[in-house]
């Protein structure tokens, strides 16, 4: 799977939430991670969260869109308490 992300953006996302974007690719690798539209953030191009594990065994949600055959990053933070019991009821 390919990965884009502009680098202000990723400079800010770790500043702010303390996720790198690297670290945020790992996520796709999550074997029952949960992908759904992000309908309210997406305003001229079809926007997706998905929620999953890292590498580094953090639960993170991380909003992408698909561009040229890739996945382009937009932000990633940590899951919140409810994010987390949507993805452990979805998984399990």
């Amino acid at each position: 799977m390919k990965f884009a992300w502009d680098s202000a953006k990723a400079t800010s996302n770790l500043a702010k939430h303390k996720i790198d974007f690297r670290e945020a690719t790992t996520v796709f690798g999550d074997p029952f991670a949960r992908i759904d539209e992000d309908a309210k953030h997406s305003f001229g191009e079809e926007r997706s969260e998905i929620i999953g594990f890292s590498n580094r065994f953090r639960l993170l949600v991380v909003t992408f869109t698909e561009r040229q055959g890739g996945i382009r990053i937009i932000t990633a933070r940590r899951a919140t308490n409810e994010e987390r019991n949507i993805y452990e009821n979805s998984a399990f």
